[in-house]
């Protein structure tokens, strides 16, 4: 991604007297306030207290294979993906052992887990961050939760049930239950912190979507919400410095660069008679539904997610695609993020938890293996998510 940028100002493609104009600095905002208090909450302890808290109630092979699909899922709404991840293939294989199951089975729950939970809220993933913030989209909270959080609720439960039948879960009782949660916090003042920022977060975030309906919003760029939450827990943390350096500053070094190899790739319009291919003009609906989605999926292979994402959303808003469309952003959010569950390269989740497995415990999902069992799961993710957001686009225009 560097390369690009370096060949794109290089080649004059793009403006060096406007590159710190391409950035959108909510976006860094955001992201810098999100994997703070994310950092945060993985160093405290937090993220696995909540994950041991579900787990530590399950008695039988099944249940913990449903428990564990729906608590990644959840945690990856609400604490970012990436950080779910990290913390998960650390978590991953030891789980699989503690509970008799196949540790392959555990990893791909994993993978698939975080991928469909986080695409039910704007701080979910990089993609939907991006989405929330330059879409222009109204309510951008509580119009991801309404197109979004019902279909993906289902899809956790059918990806636990399509993955119990693919690998044979018996309801066996669990001989002994997973480690209290209690065992898990290594700093407790440092979890409540974390823990209040998140909730006071996403409080925030709706308070922000209730004033924009009253046409008052709190603040216009909603990066400066978990940035601020964010600045509040670095001062009352008991450990700063580790909070800071557990921040995932590569992300976000990466979608700076990002934005100025995207901005030359604009400019150069290399990619506009691929995207037209799919998406030639602005429409509602099913078709364009289904557009937005088959370019996502295909895209998003070969560019990586967020990549993509940094350039389809400038390319709507010039078919004339706004805030008001929101069936259009929500399906780009929704198709952007289960494009991670085709194939490993498909999201940067992905990436992580595979890397971190193999080099910790020496566990791997191959690449077609992972390919076989996520076409069929993203297959399904896709049909149930567009069953329910269009029907509900028709219902609410």
């Amino acid at each position: 991604m560097a390369f690009a940028a370096f060949m794109g100002i290089a080649a004059s493609v793009a403006n060096t007297n406007e590159i710190k104009t391409y950035v959108d600095w909510d976006v860094i905002l955001f992201l810098i306030g999100m994997f703070s208090i994310a950092a945060m909450a993985e160093e405290s302890g937090l993220l696995e207290y909540l994950f041991s808290s579900v787990i530590y109630r399950a008695r039988t092979k099944r249940a913990a294979l449903y428990l564990l699909t729906m608590t990644f899922g959840l945690l990856a709404a609400i604490a970012v993906n990436d950080a779910v991840a990290a913390m998960g293939s650390i978590i991953a294989v030891p789980v699989a052992k503690a509970l008799s199951l196949d540790p392959e089975l555990v990893v791909l729950v994993l993978a698939f887990s975080v991928t469909i939970g986080s695409t039910m809220t704007p701080i979910g993933n990089p993609q939907n961050m991006l989405i929330a913030v330059q879409s222009g989209v109204r309510e951008p909270l509580t119009t991801f939760l309404l197109y979004l959080a019902p279909p993906t609720i289902v899809n956790l439960v059918v990806t636990a049930y399509l993955l119990d039948r693919l690998y044979g879960v018996r309801p066996e009782p669990l001989k002994a239950p997973y480690r209290m949660p209690e065992e898990v916090i290594r700093n407790r003042r440092d979890a409540y912190i974390s823990g209040v920022a998140l909730v006071t977060v996403i409080a925030l975030l709706a308070v922000n979507d209730y004033l924009e309906l009253r046409g008052r919003p709190l603040v216009r760029d909603i990066g400066v919400i978990p940035f601020t939450v964010a600045a509040a827990t670095y001062i009352a943390s008991s450990n700063p410095r580790e909070v800071i350096r557990r921040v995932d500053w590569s992300t976000i070094l990466f979608f700076i660069v990002m934005f100025v190899a995207m901005a030359a790739v604009w400019y150069s319009g290399i990619l506009m008679p691929l995207f037209q291919a799919l998406l030639p003009r602005l429409s509602e609906g099913v078709w364009s539904a289904l557009r937005i989605t088959a370019a996502s999926l295909a895209y998003s292979q070969v560019l990586s997610n967020v990549p993509f994402t940094a350039l389809f959303v400038p390319y709507m808003q010039r078919l004339g695609f706004t805030g008001s469309n929101a069936l259009a952003w929500t399906t780009l959010a929704m198709a952007t993020t289960i494009a991670g569950n085709l194939t490993i390269l498909g999201a940067a989740s992905n990436v992580i938890i595979l890397e971190s497995i193999e080099s910790r415990h020496g566990v791997t999902v191959s690449y077609w293996r992972f390919m076989k069992v996520g076409a069929l799961v993203t297959l399904i993710n896709i049909a149930i998510y567009l069953a329910y957001m269009v029907p509900l686009s028709l219902i609410l225009h």
